[in-house]
């Protein structure tokens, strides 16, 4: 495929799925102690045990908008622009 049609599929993942970290951050952040007890009464799970796993799964979401999002955009951004590897570093193709 294209680098050019590459370029806007990471954008708009990047994009919605930034979104959708920062929206479950402020989720989190906004009403962590209502949720832990709601939750805590469906699965009856701990209130810390929750809590610790909401952490858990908001830092592996970001590590993996990073890695999967992020970083293949801006890699996609500097080969469209033409950018050379560093001396030393042979690229195949």
């Amino acid at each position: 495929m294209d680098v050019q049609k590459l370029k806007p599929f990471f954008f708009w993942c990047t994009i919605i799925n930034g979104a959708l970290l920062a929206l479950a951050i402020l989720g989190t952040i906004a009403a962590s102690e209502p949720s832990m007890v709601l939750q805590s009464r469906w699965f009856h799970v701990p209130p810390e045990t929750l809590s610790v796993a909401t952490y858990v799964f908001l830092g592996l979401f970001k590590i993996f908008w990073l890695v999967f999002n992020l970083v293949p955009y801006l890699a996609l951004v500097i080969v469209g622009k033409g950018a050379t590897a560093p001396r030393g570093v042979a690229v195949a193709g």
